[in-house]
């Protein structure tokens, strides 16, 4: 296109000097000669503006000329700034998601089992990087501060002692009770030997050993009966002197400072114990392994429960329009959330790329997108300098 608009030129050159020369001989090619010498200016003029936006005409230091290569940079923030303000713009973005209808399409791609299976896949993806690149100590650190920083942040005695209170109130506590009383009574009975025994330890040196073993097996029997009228009898006092107390301290884990913090004492002790701490190690230990083996099987229960929700959510997306309404909302007003605040940082990347490129390169970048529409221009120059030339050469023929 180069060589075409160049040829133009030097057609309009020959003309010219073939007019110039046998004008005298044939007055009416005075007409032409007008005609050449004008589109001669005009293929000049537009060659020169035309080179001018990507280097400098015969290498002459002519002001405003190379334009791209000198003013790229400005060039391309005036560009980043008109597409922020005229395609990222709130209103247009808003209406472009709102046209789309978010909710309509993705509850069409998800209510289908392979849509729903793509997504769980990639999840699954994700699931399986975010594993690898997350160092297991780090996250046991985290998922134990977490832990700990929660639970420092509340009393455990009042809402201990609210659930305490509770289940004894409603007796779900008696199962244990019995439990402990039974065990308790089997232990008597099994160790007849231990019982007596520390009764006639603390015997007096002075008194007969017969008297001791009396004793002691008077005490044992006593001790065993009474185990036993507990374990057989509900409403024994004991059991209601049991109740009576649990149900005063899950009171007082409410509303007693002094019983509160003790609880405080007691879960912090058992906090800081190493065995409590490394049960986080242990907890992320095998919740990544569980995870792992789900993700990597497509017919795991966890794979296929992902599969079966986003489903449900895609119909529901499809069929409930008030969902729907929701959701094309909520991307509403995020998309236009981020073109009011950060539509200038988005096309940001057109400055930075322009700014790393090479002026001379960015110049023949453009101009092998646009050149050969600009050298239409030098033609067209050439066409409109002639038609131009002849018009006024015989105006002023016919008036001057």
């Amino acid at each position: 296109m180069k060589a075409i608009a160049t040829g133009a030129l030097v057609l309009m050159a020959v003309i010219f000097v073939i007019t110039w020369v046998l004008e005298d001989r044939y007055p009416w090619l005075r007409y032409v000669r007008a005609a050449a010498e004008a589109g001669m200016v005009g293929a000049l003029a537009d060659w020169f503006a035309v080179t001018a936006l990507f280097r400098r005409p015969l290498g002459l230091p002519i002001p405003h000329t190379a334009i791209i290569p000198t003013r790229k940079d400005a060039i391309g923030s005036s560009l980043s700034e008109f597409v922020a303000t005229n395609f990222l713009s709130e209103d247009v973005v808003r209406e472009k998601v709102a046209a789309f209808s978010v909710a309509r399409r993705l509850g069409g791609f998800l209510a289908g089992r392979s849509g729903a299976e793509r997504v769980t896949g990639e999840l699954a993806t994700a699931v399986r990087g975010l594993t690898t690149v997350l160092r297991d100590d780090q996250v046991a650190d985290q998922l134990a501060a977490l832990a700990r920083r929660k639970i420092d942040e509340t009393k455990i005695g009042p809402p201990l002692g609210r659930i305490a209170g509770e289940v004894f109130a409603r007796g779900d506590h008696h199962p244990l009770v019995d439990f402990v009383v039974d065990r308790c009574y089997l232990w008597i009975r099994d160790n007849y030997t231990t019982v007596t025994r520390v009764v006639t330890q603390r015997a007096p040196s002075w008194t007969p050993r017969f008297v001791d073993d009396m004793l002691g097996d008077r005490v044992y029997q006593e001790v065993l009966n009474f185990a036993l009228a507990v374990k057989q009898d509900p409403e024994h006092q004991m059991r209601k002197a049991l109740d009576e107390f649990l149900i005063t301290f899950a009171a007082e884990l409410q509303t007693d400072p002094a019983t509160i913090e003790r609880a405080e004492r007691i879960k912090d002790h058992i906090l800081d114990n190493r065995q409590v701490q490394s049960l986080a190690a242990s907890a992320w230990g095998s919740i990544k392994d569980s995870l792992l083996k789900a993700a990597d099987d497509p017919d795991s229960p966890l794979r296929r429960s992902v599969t079966e929700g986003l489903m449900g959510f895609g119909r529901r997306l499809t069929e409930d329009a008030e969902l729907a309404g929701k959701v094309d909302r909520w991307a509403g007003d995020v998309a236009g959330y981020l073109a009011r605040n950060h539509a200038r940082n988005l096309t940001g990347i057109i400055d930075e790329t322009i700014a790393r490129w090479d002026g001379e390169a960015t110049s023949r970048k453009i101009e092998l997108q646009v050149g050969r529409d600009l050298q239409f221009i030098r033609l067209n120059g050439t066409v409109v300098g002639a038609l131009a030339g002849l018009v006024i050469y015989t105006l002023a023929q016919l008036f001057l």
